[in-house]
């Protein structure tokens, strides 16, 4: 198996060289894809395997258990996590609000049946960073109580009006690793005074209020050096339009994850995320020549370059090397 560009012996000392003292974000698949329902779940398995590790799972025990059955459910997702099925530990699980009646009991069979095998654990609506702790903290100590050595991340859905005001404190908090815009339940939120034609595009790339939620939850996230992770898209088989909302997610709003919510999205939304082939060609050969002048500045394609820029493609070869 070819290692990656950054581990290759020509590089092994220029990540710490560029990146001194810095925290670096976490290289995270670029599709998160989600399922509900033991069928879909099974689905999004079988694809998983026949892909590879080229996005993550998310099981879900918020919208995905019927009433009554929110036990039954977490059990089983803690299973599947444990199957056979689960080749590259990239299934993670996303439990009940804070608040809600079953959030203790989900986190508790999660982590009891399945913690050893949990990438990470995905909390819906907070509606404030004092919630979000709240969560952590239970998380850490049922980590302590089930003798799970590695801290499971957090990956925190942003889509309450708490939340949003406090997104730069969510984002900075210990053991968080995603931020995840939940536009939907956003827009629900406003009690009718948003349209939901901005549930889609193109509203939900125009409209201010939206634009402006898109931009807090990116911008804090980078600011903390975590992922920020686009919402869903609404349509599901229409490539091209699913395609074109997480390019726009990426280039226009800095997004490098998106949501998943049916197979035939997968495969547009990677291709969406992936960088461009010709970039990541001048990005090799762009380092190539900054190793070979001692990482200082340099003319290259007639174009003056110095580390912040080395910086950029180093972190594009990275997204390159990571679906």
């Amino acid at each position: 198996m070819t290692r990656p560009f950054w581990e290759s012996d020509a590089m092994t000392d220029a990540r710490e060289l560029l990146f001194v003292g810095e925290k670096m974000p976490p290289l995270l698949p670029a599709v998160d894809h989600y399922a509900g329902s033991e069928k879909t779940m099974l689905k999004a398995l079988s694809l998983q395997q026949e892909m590879g590790a080229v996005f993550d799972i998310t099981l879900d025990c918020e919208d995905g258990a019927r009433v009554g059955n929110e036990a039954g459910h977490a059990k089983l997702c803690a299973e599947l996590i444990l199957s056979a099925n689960n080749r590259f530990n990239r299934v993670g699980v996303r439990i009940h609000a804070v608040g809600h009646p079953h959030w203790q009991a989900d986190l508790e069979t999660v982590l009891r049946l399945a913690g050893r095998r949990l990438p990470f654990i995905t909390l819906p609506k907070a509606r404030s960073a004092g919630e979000v702790r709240r969560f952590l903290r239970a998380l850490r100590e049922g980590e302590v109580r089930h003798g799970l050595e590695n801290a499971i991340p957090a990956h925190v859905l942003i889509e309450t009006h708490g939340a949003l005001r406090e997104v730069w404190r969510i984002a900075a908090l210990e053991g968080v690793e995603s931020l995840d815009f939940g536009l939907m339940d956003f827009v629900s939120g406003h009690g009718g005074a948003i349209p939901a034609a901005v549930m889609q595009s193109p509203g939900q790339f125009i409209h201010p209020l939206i634009v402006r939620a898109k931009c807090e939850i990116s911008a804090a996230a980078h600011a903390s050096n975590i992922v920020p992770t686009h919402n869903v898209c609404t349509e599901l088989t229409d490539a091209a339009y699913v395609e074109n909302d997480a390019r726009r997610a990426r280039q226009e709003f800095g997004y490098l994850r998106m949501w998943s919510i049916h197979p035939a999205q997968i495969a547009p939304l990677l291709a969406a995320f992936t960088p461009d082939a010709a970039e990541a060609e001048t990005a090799c050969a762009l380092l190539a020549a900054a190793k070979a002048a001692g990482w200082g500045p340099i003319r290259h394609a007639g174009k003056l370059h110095d580390r912040a820029s080395y910086r950029y493609y180093w972190r594009l070869l990275e997204r390159v090397e990571t679906p």
